[in-house]
């Protein structure tokens, strides 16, 4: 039973704690985003636990510890030395007793504060100045207990196969007893949002806008933002639909309350379109957006609110998926409804859409831009908002602010990426391509997909991701496919090492911009 002293902030924020914490520091913190705080890193948990690659190789932006950072998202929980909110305590129940280490209960509650619960548990440098370094040791039991609970059933099977030739038998053993005595659990509490609390300071706010074959969605999306209401300083339209395509005057004369700036692209890409506008951009806040959304009025308030509110600086919006491309605004209100709670919490996003976020401009400034490595592929979104959080920043989930996300079946920036599929003459070389043209395979998964794993993870978590790819491969499928996909593994390994080829060829040409 963790036993905790309580703390009362100026504002009134009741604190529960562990240890020593700074209380000037944590009557500051207590005002942001966070709900739980530690300063683990200087006392030895700084990434320990990495079996939790076997559940999710290299797709959770946290499975690693961030660096070179003063304050960051962070599960790794020193139970010794800690602080917590006492509604969050109190909703989600504390540590979970049915581990015999209290590491192993604190770790769960933080994953699970982060993964479910829509906490933010945050590192925080200096908080525990004076805490002593505590062991990492978590029990083999203990570790597929976790494992048992919170992951479907083979998750834990092949943590058990993946440690095969180690010590089999003693983990057999504890396999079995987990499985015995742990279900999985599909129910967690959400702890609600904060009550949004009203604009200050009037910031402006840009918003951008690349397009391409689109130009009636985007006039459509204009005409969105001129009803907003909190209205935007400026909407920047960087077009790359080619000259014979386009409608130079459809942008002139327009009834707008905001300034509209309009840039024909020359180059390619949508990260490119991207930093082209944001060069351009004034305004305290940058909402990113795709040419095919609509949004509703309290759009733009609404992140500007929620980021007020959790005194943060970055967000990602919830981005509905329209059921067919000619719905609008009518149609938002029960997709929304029906919209599984799950994806309605507050607390750290574990993705981020260029489709619909919202981030202070100085951060963006920071970064610089998009990553131009990804022109021409997927995945520089999620590249993006990763990179945010590795500053150190808490990047929210908006369940206030939504999207209608149409989703044409044509035009838009991933004709580019339509080529990629074609092979022979007919195909046009993709950026990532580079000197190496693929010419008779198709690497998979994508080139740029997997250049964002190579760039922010281990190596060692890279050969996971590869053992797990190919293992739900041959697995997942029906029964009587298997042989059929046991003669193909050998094409699709070839395939896996052509994406690592040119994803890693995109690593060494480092981060640009331009």
């Amino acid at each position: 039973m963790t036993t905790l002293q309580e703390h009362t902030t100026p504002n009134g924020d009741i604190l529960l704690y562990s240890g020593a914490p700074n209380f000037k520091m944590l009557d500051t913190l207590a005002q942001g985003a966070g709900d739980v705080w530690h300063s683990s890193f200087e006392q030895g948990l700084k990434n320990t636990f990495p079996q939790l690659m076997y559940q999710t190789a290299v797709h959770w932006w946290y499975l690693n510890d961030f660096n070179d950072v003063d304050t960051a998202i962070s599960w790794r929980i020193n139970p010794e030395a800690f602080v917590v909110r006492k509604s969050v305590w109190e909703l989600v129940g504390g540590f979970d007793a049915i581990y015999d280490s209290k590491l192993m209960s604190a770790f769960s509650f933080g994953i699970n504060l982060l993964r479910n619960n829509g906490g933010v548990p945050l590192y925080v440098k200096g908080l525990f100045s004076d805490a002593s370094l505590i062991s990492s040791h978590i029990p083999k039991l203990d570790q597929y207990k976790f494992f048992r609970k919170h992951f479907k059933a083979r998750h834990s099977t092949y943590f058990l196969l993946r440690k095969y030739g180690t010590k089999l038998f003693s983990d057999f053993k504890a396999f079995q007893k987990a499985k015995k005595e742990v279900k999985y659990k599909t129910d967690y509490r959400i702890i609600p949002l904060r009550p949004l609390q009203d604009i200050e300071d009037k910031p402006q706010v840009s918003v951008i806008i690349p397009t391409m074959f689109r130009q009636e969605y985007t006039l459509q999306l204009l005409y969105d933002y001129k009803d907003q209401n909190y209205p935007i300083k400026e909407a920047i339209v960087v077009d790359a639909t080619p000259q014979e395509d386009r409608d130079e005057s459809l942008y002139e004369n327009l009834d707008l309350p905001f300034q509209l700036i309009v840039r024909w692209q020359t180059s390619k890409g949508s990260c490119r379109a991207r930093n082209e506008a944001i060069d351009l951009c004034t305004g305290d806040y940058i909402v990113f957006g795709d040419d095919d959304i609509r949004v509703p009025p309290n759009f733009v308030e609404n992140h500007i609110k929620v980021l007020q509110t959790y005194n943060a600086k970055a967000c990602n919006g919830l981005d509905i998926r329209a059921e067919h491309h000619e719905q609008d605004l009518n149609d938002l209100k029960r997709l929304y409804d029906n919209t599984p709670k799950s994806r309605k919490k507050i607390g750290a996003t574990h993705n981020f859409s260029n489709a619909n976020s919202c981030v202070n401009r100085q951060e963006v400034f920071k970064l610089v831009g998009n990553d131009i490595n990804y022109d021409g592929g997927y995945g520089e979104d999620g590249d993006f908002g990763l990179s945010l959080a590795k500053q150190g920043l808490v990047v929210l989930h908006n369940p206030k602010s939504i999207n209608l996300h149409l989703k044409p079946p044509s035009g838009g920036y991933r004709w580019w990426n339509s080529q990629a599929l074609i092979l022979g003459k007919k195909r046009k070389k993709q950026p990532w391509e580079g000197d190496y043209p693929v010419k008779h395979i198709v690497p998979k998964p994508s080139p740029t997909v997997m250049y964002q794993k190579v760039k922010h993870f281990e190596p060692y978590q890279i050969k996971e991701y590869r053992n797990k790819y190919m293992f739900l491969y041959l697995f997942k499928g029906s029964v009587f496919g298997f042989l059929p996909r046991l003669l193909k593994l050998p094409y699709k390994m070839i395939q896996w090492r052509k994406s690592l080829f040119y994803a890693k060829n995109l690593n060494k040409l480092g981060v640009r911009y331009k």
